[in-house]
């Protein structure tokens, strides 16, 4: 019988652990807790459900962190999740199951809860956490899997909530830094470390990093996507408009499947044609064209994505558009399609209507 462990690294996370141990009760066969340092009950609350727990010391690097923990597990499979994750009710047998039919890189979809201008929401990360014995990780942070398997995503999901209302930026950036100093032409790296200072609202900075990972990732990189259009959200924070449009006349054909591009291309469109009026006037059908077109795709299944830019957020800016534009029946009718999503701003915004 094929055996999955269950391989984590783990510091002063009691508050968290229990509830991602109790998500794979009867999933996996063993549970593989690494800790680094804790100085609260993490280690107790590990040995309380059994589980096999390890020291080690940390050395500022996650890559040879996870592999301690994959180097001391016996299964033929590991599943590694960290302490704020959890494996969501109904999504078990799909692991197993994939554990029993596949030779290869699993990717499961984790749902990550985070703040943005005090509204909760949620994004989709397809991220590779389910592999068989001998696979290893490589990378300081924001570590990756390294194998020649193909990848492959489950239908199974977590949820993650470890960055709400939590700011990591501090240790993060440290991290990515210092990785930067081994390597400064690491596309991922530059990536991630932009990613890093738009979360602090340091666009200027950002910018930097974001226009070199443009120059050196692969077309077929599989994040691409994702850091064009976080690299056009940050033109927008940066004010640097013109740069975002340069962007998107480049990318409006290889991405023209992705939801999230034609998301931020319509916010983009809206900044550029309400700052410069007439020099943009002609981007006003683009601005709800964009906003179409993220309803016709729907919510992708296959891309890194914010949850809703298929329904309810271009819903709700159509919304937006049209009451801007004096159309206000147009404007009600967005809206009230944007609520059937309980969507509370479009609530809002009806009320201010009447």
């Amino acid at each position: 019988m094929t055996r999955l462990s269950l391989a984590m690294i783990v510091k002063n996370e009691e508050s968290r652990l229990a509830r991602c141990l109790d998500s794979v009760k009867g999933l996996v066969d063993e549970l593989i807790v690494v800790d680094t340092g804790s100085t609260d009950r993490t280690k107790a609350v590990a040995t309380d459900y059994g589980a096999k727990v390890f020291d080690f010391m940390w050395v500022n690097d996650f890559s040879i962190a996870r592999n301690f923990s994959l180097q001391n597990s016996s299964g033929d499979w590991n599943l590694v999740l960290d302490a704020d994750e959890y494996v969501i009710d109904g999504c078990q047998r799909a692991i197993r199951e994939f554990t029993t039919s596949q030779q290869a890189i699993g990717r499961l979809r984790r749902l990550d809860k985070f703040l943005q201008n005090g509204e909760e929401k949620y994004a989709q990360a397809f991220i590779s956490r389910l592999m068989p014995k001998g696979t290893i990780y490589e990378g300081q942070i924001h570590e990756q899997v390294i194998s020649t398997l193909p990848r492959v995503i489950v239908k199974a999901d977590i949820g993650h909530d470890g960055y709400f209302g939590v700011d990591k930026s501090g240790r993060n950036l440290s991290m990515l830094l210092s990785a930067l100093k081994k390597n400064p032409n690491d596309p991922y790296m530059l990536f991630q470390t932009g990613t890093q200072y738009h979360l602090s609202k340091d666009y200027g900075i950002a910018d930097k990093y974001f226009a070199k990972c443009y120059d050196l990732i692969p077309q077929n990189e599989a994040y691409r996507p994702e850091m064009i259009v976080r690299y056009i959200y940050n033109t927008i924070g940066h004010g640097n408009l013109t740069r975002g449009l340069e962007l998107f006349q480049r990318e409006k054909n290889v991405l023209a499947g992705y939801t999230d591009f034609h998301f931020v291309s319509g916010i983009l469109f809206m900044e550029l044609a309400f700052k410069d009026t007439q020099k943009y006037i002609n981007l006003f059908p683009s601005i709800e064209a964009e906003y179409l077109l993220c309803l016709e795709i729907g919510e992708d299944s296959t891309y890194n994505s914010v949850i809703g830019t298929g329904s309810f957020y271009p819903l709700y800016n159509l919304g937006v558009y049209h009451e801007v534009m004096g159309n206000i029946t147009k404007a009600k009718d967005y809206y009230t399609q944007a609520l059937r999503y309980n969507y509370q701003p479009a609530q809002l915004r009806l009320n201010s209507l009447r």
